[in-house]
């Protein structure tokens, strides 16, 4: 295989659900960049073409298969991994293979799989001599932002990143699931599966201390809910009056014994609440130092009049899955293991006009 300098790099899609699509999308677009080959689920799947599959409405030449073997054998640059529940025994294979991976599945530092995990991947990248990142817009992007933010400080005291949002447009999707709309008040556990839930965010509080260059004595997790105030008929997830329909989240790392950097979600799935919560709907970033920066954050479509529904909702898949394929270069040059935005340099979008132009 030639050097990489000299070549684009060659790409794997891992499976085609929503943040998959706009991965393949991007790749596809970008003349750095070569899709060489897509990992699909599901009987059926299995030898029909990628751009079939990911709702490009044109051929790729590109098969899908379900065989991790192939794939393998294709010698990729690097796998992107955007399912919504990771494998750990498939990201050990791809990594001991050299294959570097990126990936959207609930990873940041590992935190969130379990220790035994991380050692598993960190063991394995590092035999492969290959990087696995893991990044979407929160956790992920978002916490960069921070530490960029922080970059007009003499020093820095704290980091809150909070994303605020009523979600209930997207309240019927899988990655709710966890999440507990419509249980009764006081249901007995559901804030620990609320931690279980969010445990990414976890990741995010160790992700954002190594940015700051300081080491964390702890993490914890704090929740708080709202309740319906009326019968909600959410698409795909009905709400019962005085049931659960707002989760505060906060996950907090010490150092020093002190509270010094915060991965703070606020979502909720209507404004009829009890008791009534401020939304935001951007995320917002403080920066607590000498002196202090604020930051917000606002995701917008480009030109809203001619968008349709499917492609305003299409959004949150977009944001989560660019961090990551505009990571590809810097990570495939990266250092083998388990790397964070602490190890690499500072992404961008390219320009509109250095993109292919679409087929005729």
């Amino acid at each position: 295989m030639e050097p990489v300098s000299d070549r684009p790099l060659r790409v794997v899609q891992w499976t085609t659900g929503n943040v998959g699509r706009q991965a393949l999308a991007a790749v596809v677009e970008r003349p750095g960049l070569e899709l060489v080959g897509l990992y699909a689920h599901g009987a059926g799947k299995a030898g029909r073409d990628a751009g079939e599959l990911a709702g490009l409405g044109r051929t790729l030449g590109v098969a899908a298969t379900g065989d991790i073997d192939a794939i393998i054998g294709l010698a990729p640059d690097c796998v992107l991994y955007t399912p919504l529940h990771p494998d750990v025994g498939h990201l050990e294979r791809l990594l001991r293979a050299g294959v570097n991976v990126l990936t959207t599945a609930s990873f940041l530092t590992g935190r969130a799989y379990g220790e035994a995990a991380r050692a598993a991947l960190e063991d394995a990248a590092r035999a492969g001599g290959a990087s696995l990142f893991g990044s979407g817009v929160n956790p992920g992007y978002i916490d960069q932002l921070a530490a960029v933010a922080s970059g007009a400080c003499r020093h820095v005291d704290g980091v809150t990143v909070f994303e605020s949002f009523d979600i209930g447009m997207w309240a019927g999707d899988a990655n709710q699931d966890g999440l507990g709309w419509g249980r009764p008040a006081g249901d007995p556990g559901h804030a620990a599966d609320v931690e279980e839930a969010t445990a990414p965010f976890g990741d995010a509080v160790e992700a954002m201390a190594e940015l700051l260059g300081t080491a964390l004595d702890g993490v914890r997790c704090e929740v708080a809910f709202a309740h319906a105030t009326k019968d909600l008929d959410l698409p795909g997830r009905p709400v019962a009056a005085g049931t659960v329909a707002g989760l505060d989240v906060r996950w907090i790392g010490t150092a020093g014994g002190a509270d010094a950097v915060e991965a703070h979600v606020r979502w909720t799935v209507t404004p009829d609440l009890d008791p009534a919560w401020d939304v935001a709907m951007a995320y917002l970033v403080e920066v607590r130092g000498h002196p202090q920066i604020n930051l917000r954050v606002e995701v917008l479509p480009q030109d809203m009049a001619s968008m349709s529904l499917e492609d305003m909702l299409a959004i949150g898949s977009v944001i989560t899955a660019m961090p990551v394929v505009n990571a590809i270069p810097d990570v495939v040059a990266a250092r083998p293991g388990i790397v964070t935005y602490a190890d690499l340099p500072a992404q961008a979008a390219p320009h509109a006009g250095l993109l292919r132009p679409p087929p005729a």
